[in-house]
């Protein structure tokens, strides 16, 4: 029987360091696997409204950042920080593709719901659309009818879809790991690592909490 090492993860979908952080957790895991093929990874995804003050219909992207980091060339700065980070894990990122910074309660709302009653491998797929909806495809995440048509083209039965809209989402966004920011791995429930981490830590990371001595190679 395998050794079990749960992983929980709180994270936005409008944060491209969370999209950045899920590919670092996937090599890590990989590394694990490759030389301890004896545990098995659990990850528990938990969604967190960074920006609960957003208006129902979200913000234009553009003006959002403009207003956040006060001139255009602080704006341009970050995202090719971000870019290049995003590059380096296999990701492509092309802002000016985003329209709208939206509002992303309704998104969690139906994440959690649907993650409650999924296997691992629905919610990852899932998770990856809802991200790609936001980063590559330009979708607008905090509109119902695109999360609506989004689980419907990951498999999701319309009946469980049209329950899960008509129940209230107050309870279904973790906030209190907020102040940690996100990405944020809590990993055995024992050792945290805030941040895009790169995969070489969070692996040591999962060695120390398993007491294994061992560097990555």
């Amino acid at each position: 029987m395998k050794q079990l090492l749960p992983i929980d993860v709180y994270f936005d979908f409008i944060c491209p360091w969370c999209l950045i952080g899920k590919r670092q957790l996937q090599r890590a895991t990989a590394m694990l696997n490759q030389y301890h093929p004896e545990v098995q990874v659990h990850v528990r995804w938990h969604g967190v409204q960074l920006l609960t003050y957003l208006p129902a219909d979200g913000v234009p992207f553009d003006e959002f950042y403009l207003d956040r980091l006060g001139s255009q060339t602080a704006v341009e700065q970050r995202q090719e920080q971000v870019r290049q980070a995003a590059k380096a894990v296999g990701v492509n990122l092309d802002f000016k593709r985003i329209h709208t910074m939206p509002n992303t309660a309704k998104a969690h709302h139906l994440f959690a719901k649907l993650n409650a009653i999924s296997t691992s491998e629905q919610t990852e797929k899932l998770l990856e659309r809802l991200f790609s909806g936001y980063f590559h495809y330009a979708e607008n995440i905090g509109q119902q009818e695109t999360l609506h048509r989004i689980a419907l083209e990951c498999g999701f039965d319309a009946e469980q879809l049209k329950a899960i809209w008509q129940t209230p989402n107050l309870a279904d966004i973790s906030r209190y790991r907020a102040g940690h920011g996100v990405p944020y791995f809590i990993i055995d429930g024992r050792f945290a690592v805030a941040g895009a981490s790169a995969s070489e830590h969070l692996y040591r990371t999962m060695c120390d909490a398993l007491g294994i001595n061992e560097v990555a190679s």
